[in-house]
Parts: C-alpha cells; structure tokens; sequence
C-alpha cells in the first residue's frame, strides 16, 4: 500500500470512529462508506494477483511433472540406470515436492483478511440496514412509488441508473416482515416473485417468498390467499414442515368462518381482498395532507394569495451594511408571514461551515414532550451538529448576517445547528417552540422560548426534501445560498400553532441545512409585545 493511501485510511478512520453505526441518518457520513468500499476492492484486487501469480507456479510445476513422470512411468528402469535421473527423483521427494507443499498451503489471503477486519469494526450494522431499509419504504410511501419502480431505479433526478435484484427485494420484504410491516412484506415479496416469474437469475428461491408472503397476508386477514399461496408453497416444497400446519391452521380459521355466516343466516361468500391491502393508519393525523404537500400536491396557493406576495430588496432596521448591500426577500407565504431570502451563503462559506461540521454530526434528536429528555426518534433521520463562534470566523460571520437581515440579536439565540439529513431523511411535522405543557424545555437556556426560526438550504435536492407546513398548505423547495425566515411566536408570546412545519424525506439527493433559532430575551425592544394574544 502506498504510503498516501495509509494516510488516507488513517483520516478517514477516524472519522468513522466518530460516527459508527446509523450511517444510515447521514448521507454526509455514508460517503466514507465509499472510500472504504473502494480500498476494500483494491486490496482485493492485490489478493487476486498474489494468487493468480501462485496457481501459474503450481501450474507451470505440474505441467513440468506431467512431462517427465510420462516418461520416467513408461519405462522405470530404463529411465533410473542414469544416475542423475535416480538423483534428480529423490531430491524433488525430499526437497522440491515438500516447497511445493509449503507454496500450495502459503496463506496469501492473511494480509486482505487483516485488512478487511480492521474495517469491518467501521462498517454498517443491521440496525443501519433495516434503517436504510424502512427508508426505501418511507420513500416509497410518501412519493408513491411502486416497488417496481423502485426495483428498477426509475426516480427523477438521478444521475446513476441503480437497480434492486431479487435478493435485494428480498431482503427488503425480509426486513419488513422482521420489523412486523406485514404491509410492505406483502408488497416487496410480490416483487420478488414478478423478478423470478421475469427469468432473473438469484439465490432467493420461489419456496422461502411463498413462506414469508403467505404468513405476511394471513397477518392482513386475508385467509383465502393465506391458504392460496400456501397451497403453492407445498406443491415447490412438499417436505416443508411449518407450511404443512400452518395449511391445517388456516384451513380451519377458514371452515370457522363459513359455520359463523351459515349460523348467521346468510349466504354471502367470505370476501376476498384480491391481493389489495390498506396501508396502516398509524400515530401521524395529518399524514396525508403533509405527504400530498411533499409531493407537490394539496399547497394551497391561491391567485388570491398569490396576489399578496411580492418580492423586494431587504435593508433591515437600516443596518449600515444592508444599506450598501441589501438582500433580495421573498414573500413565500402571507399569513403566518413565511419570506426567503436570496445569496445568504456564498458556495465557499457553505463547503466551509460543512467541513467544519461533519466530524461532528451526531444522530439528531427530539426532547420527549413527557420527561423532557432528549432522544432519537424515528420520526427525524437525520444528522446534526452544534457550531460556535470559535470554531471558526465563517460561523460569526455568518451568525452576524442573520442578526442583520432579522433585525434581532443573536445574544440569546442558539448555537448555529448544521444538519445533515441521510437516507429518505425527514423531519415530521413539529413545532419549534416550546408548548404549554411543556414549559421547562428551554429552562436551562434562560432565554425564554423560542421566538423565530432561520433556516439557511445549503445545498439543492433533486427530488423531496421540501419544508411543508400542514396547517396552511404551503410547501417551500430547497435552494442553495437561500434561507426562510418566520415567527414561531405571536407578538404577545403565544405560540403560533400555524407554524407546524416538516421536512419531507429527501426522494434523491444530499439535502444540508443550518439554523439558528431565536428566543425571546433581549428582542424585548427588537420585537415588542402586542397588545392582544393574537397580535
């Protein structure tokens, strides 16, 4: 290995061994997943060489063997009444064939395992693969896509054509049916068997999806396809000791259902779902009109509203340095007022602050609203890091931007928070300040609750990833360079529940954002209170 290539292994372990495991939460992270996989292969390659290089030598000596035992065998005494021959025969039994042993048991492959098992302590582990499995699913759901789209790798925007294999279906509908998702089981299972039915080639056999997908509709309800796919399961593999009583089982579920409609007095038929399953409602209310707003659909931009939005050049409170330079603002929403922001980053500040910030990034987290303690949760894949001022000019700089373009103080704010959202990374919905019940989230700050939030997009998204608000209709798009800015809060301190906003998972692309959040102390003459609770 040359001695670049160890300084570069050396740089990136240790950024792995910052961030083992939930690479999954990272985009940012898993692509020193791609270093290391690159270094794996060339090691490999070398192995490969090394070994090629060893079956010539034992080739060429057995070509060589092959050539002169032919002789010496047709005629043994002939061959052994010249001395050098008779010679030559015992020093290769003594001495050559025993080299040849040692070449033959030489254990060329040491050096590639000791390198593969120094970095498969770095490599991702199930948690990160049922992860990156629940967010194809997630993807899957919100965007609506059909797993024979995602099989195929047919998403907009990608510049790489990537494809699953009926194992990696497998492996999908595997990882759901583990996960107790009868849902997606059914619906990847099926795919695996439209790729078989197809003449793909896979290890996977027609007998291991037919168990898994029989049990996965038995779960749904569905008894007359439990027993359909079962029945086709043991006519592949009729030894198959599970499917055998779970046949009688579902067998009788089924004649106990027809002796309740006979008892009942009616004829009907049990109904068959036909293979078409609901997808489970689950703890979200609004799912729905927030996953409509992520795909586009549902925003509520009326001519009307529309008519109330412009766009202007922003000077602030006056601030000399916006005088000179003042940012373009856009209106993106008229009440709550929700603006952008134009050029708040330059590229170099971002690759910078991003630089800076992933050595650092750690599992987001959200406080739970009933002890108060922070943790992760399922419903926010994404990675995030805490910048301060002393890490680097670039953060003042920019925390002193933010401070003039919002016209309130940054005394109080939080520290700058980078973020990095990983595979189908989201944030649902939410509100950023603090709720009545419970008070104490910012008690140790002492700053109050949180006023306003700015959010800095650095860098663009292919497809998804866009901040959606529920409650109003209204989805904004990622720009990088760009920023949105709102109130989280009503003048009079109340919290504006119109501000429950999300990030919708990223379809396609590597979505980064910072902000920085406001609270209440020291705006007191920056913002003064209204007069009413609703102002």
């Amino acid at each position: 290995m040359k001695p670049w290539e160890s300084t570069l292994l050396v740089a990136w372990f240790g950024v792995l061994s910052c961030v083992q495991a939930e690479f999954f939460t990272s985009i940012g992270h898993m692509t020193d997943l791609i270093y290391a996989e690159k270094d794996l292969v060339q090691s490999l390659k070398e192995y490969i060489l090394v070994e090629e290089a060893k079956l010539s030598k034992i080739k060429s000596w057995a070509d060589k063997m092959e050539a002169l035992t032919s002789k010496s065998a047709a005629d043994p005494e002939g061959y052994l009444a010249h001395p050098v021959n008779a010679y030559k025969l015992v020093k290769r039994l003594n001495t050559d064939w025993p080299a040849l042993e040692d070449l033959v048991l030489q254990n060329s492959a040491a050096d590639f395992i000791a390198n593969l098992s120094v970095q498969r302590q770095f490599f991702p582990t199930d948690e990160d693969e049922t992860g990156a499995a629940k967010a194809l699913m997630r993807l899957q759901d919100t965007y609506k896509l059909d797993p024979d789209t995602i099989s195929k790798g047919e998403l907009p925007g990608t510049k790489y054509q990537a494809m699953l294999s009926v194992d990696d279906c497998f492996g999908m509908g595997r990882s759901a049916y583990n996960e107790g998702d009868y849902y997606h089981t059914v619906l990847w299972m099926e795919q695996v068997l439209k790729q078989l039915d197809a003449g793909e080639e896979a290890t996977t056999s027609k007998a291991q999806v037919l168990d898994y997908l029989s049990y996965a509709v038995f779960q749904l309800g569905d008894l007359h396809r439990a027993v359909e796919l079962t029945r086709r399961l043991l006519s592949l593999d009729p030894s198959h000791e599970r499917a055998g009583g779970n046949l009688h089982y579902f067998e009788r579920l089924l004649e106990e259902e027809r002796e309740k409609m006979l008892s009942n007095h009616t004829e009907a038929e049990l109904a068959s779902q036909q293979g078409i399953y609901e997808r489970p409602v689950d703890y979200l209310p609004e799912r729905d009109v927030y996953e409509s707003l992520c795909r586009g659909e549902g925003v509520k931009l009326t001519p009307r509203r529309q008519k109330r939005l412009f766009c202007r050049y922003h000077h602030g409170n006056r601030v000399p340095q916006l005088l000179i330079a003042p940012f373009k603002e856009e209106d993106e929403w008229d009440s709550p007022h929700i603006v952008r922001y134009y050029d708040v980053m330059s590229d170099e500040e971002i690759e910078r602050i991003k630089e800076i910030a992933k050595p650092k990034l750690a599992r987001a987290t959200v406080r739970d609203p009933k002890t108060g303690v922070l943790t992760v949760a399922s419903y926010r894949v994404s990675k995030s890091s805490w910048l301060e001022e002393d890490d680097d000019p670039v953060v003042a700089r920019v925390n002193l931007r933010m401070q003039h373009i919002t016209g309130l103080t940054v005394k109080t704010a939080e520290l700058l928070q980078v973020a990095n959202y990983g595979m189908g990374g989201q944030y649902e919905p939410h509100f950023d300040f603090s709720r009545k019940d419970e008070q104490d989230a910012f008690k140790r700050l002492g700053t109050g609750n949180r006023v306003a939030t700015f959010l800095n997009y650095m860098s663009d998204v292919e497809a998804g990833g866009a901040t959606v608000f529920p409650d109003l209709g209204a989805a904004i798009w990622p720009k990088k360079g760009t920023a949105v800015f709102w109130y989280n809060l009503l003048r009079s301190g109340e919290g504006d529940y119109r501000t429950r906003h999300a990030a919708c998972p990223v379809l396609v692309g590597c979505k980064w954002v910072s902000n920085k959040w406001f609270h209440e102390r020291g705006q007191e003459f920056l913002r003064p209170c209204g007069s009413t609770e609703v102002d």
